[in-house]
């Protein structure tokens, strides 16, 4: 598949390991919250810990979810994106275009088979982007490597909703093999629940 196709693969996390789906880029839609009307997350702190991995053993890309918090005036999550495998990774300047985006995605719930439906139809929640990055991304993350920092956007999150944090489209350079896919974009299998 090349670079200038309008299909991005979409990889979900642990949970769903095997699935693969396509999702145009263009027929997002940001339909994630409940209709009855809705109200700001409080301020709030989740220490979190997960670890995801895609991939075979040895040959993983590997995402961890440190934290997150909800901010008076935004929110802000500590994260780890490890390339174990044995090709380079351009992660870029996700700022730079949205389909790059790392970020959050709201969802009414926090069941696999909602997000599984959700990207087989097309219909995932846009993301929310992170607008900061500390330390900044690279724009290659060679093999054996890893990044750890945080990313950060302005901006209030709609409480009740379930977040997950979406690692944005990873694109492969080289041969990738069997194993991994050219384009990654990661959602993760777990979901943290935004306190009223």
């Amino acid at each position: 598949m090349s670079r200038s196709t309008a299909i991005v693969f979409v990889v979900l996390g642990a949970a769903l390991a095997g699935f693969a789906f396509s999702s145009a880029t263009g027929r997002l839609q940001d339909d994630a919250v409940p209709a009855e009307p809705s109200s700001a997350a409080r301020p709030q702190k989740a220490e979190l810990y997960w670890h995801e991995t895609y991939g075979r053993p040895g040959e993983q890309l590997v995402f961890e979810v440190e934290r997150l918090q909800v901010l008076e005036n935004g929110w802000r999550a500590s994260l780890v994106l490890t390339n174990d495998t044995s090709i380079a990774y351009e992660v870029g300047d996700p700022r730079a275009t949205l389909d790059r985006a790392f970020g959050l995605m709201l969802f009414r719930t926090s069941k696999a088979a909602e997000l599984k439906r959700r990207n087989s139809s097309g219909t995932l929640p846009a993301t929310r982007p992170a607008t900061r990055y500390e330390p900044s991304l690279p724009a290659v993350l060679e093999p054996r490597a890893s990044w750890r920092g945080t990313i950060s956007a302005p901006g209030p999150l709609v409480a009740g909703s379930w977040a997950r944090v979406v690692f944005g489209t990873l694109l492969a350079v080289g041969a990738t093999g069997d194993d991994l896919d050219e384009r990654v974009v990661w959602i993760t299998d777990n979901a943290y629940r935004l306190e009223p």
